[in-house]
């Protein structure tokens, strides 16, 4: 069984927005799969498939950003299964945009919504797939100096959506890999892959 909770706030003014991208890959797999989140557990919505031989979750806490670690805490109760299934996908301002990191542990760097989960749960040991937003990077140098705050929760300019649409696809493809091969050989494929391109 695997856990795979997208990271993000409910709202449709949100939806574009940097600080959502761990929904949109949750959204992007219910598509390729056909399933829709319309179930709620856990101050979630959710839907479950099959992926190879595992039974998946694919998880939004509705609980908004900073309290993801309360709907985390209790998807872990209700479930049989521990930190070592679980698999968070979030926004990253320390990786350039465009790029994605798989880790199979670590601390928080600062986001909120992992700060919650780690202190909630108790541990920094679960995989995340860690999805790089940072508005340093050549396409989104116009954004640089402006809050941080405010460029995360605001929806990107139209002319990235099309990269933003490849990063979560690409985000997608690592999530199932974790999934049917494990964090490791994931890692290899997918950290590679953003090490050769920078």
């Amino acid at each position: 069984m695997k856990l795979l909770v997208g990271l993000g706030n409910p709202g449709s003014e949100y939806k574009f927005s940097p600080h959502n991208m761990g929904f949109a890959v949750i959204d992007r797999l219910a598509q390729r799969h056909g399933i829709i989140l319309d179930r709620k557990r856990a101050q979630s919505l959710y839907g479950r498939l099959q992926l190879g031989e595992e039974e998946v979750f694919l998880i939004q806490p509705q609980t908004y950003m900073n309290l993801s670690g309360n709907a985390v805490r209790e998807w872990l109760r209700k479930q049989p299964c521990g930190p070592e299934e679980l698999v968070v996908l979030h926004d990253e301002l320390d990786l350039p945009w465009g790029s994605i990191q798989v880790r199979q542990r670590g601390g928080s760097a600062g986001h909120h919504g992992l700060e919650s989960i780690i202190a909630d749960i108790g541990t920094k040991e679960f995989a995340r797939i860690r999805i790089g937003v940072s508005p340093d990077s050549a396409e989104t140098k116009d954004s640089a100096d402006e809050d941080r705050i405010s460029y995360l929760l605001r929806p990107v300019k139209r002319g990235l959506r099309e990269s933003m649409d490849e990063m979560v696809d690409r985000s997608a493809d690592a999530a199932e890999a974790i999934v049917r091969e494990g964090v490791h050989k994931a890692m290899n494929r997918f950290n590679r892959r953003d090490k050769s391109s920078e």
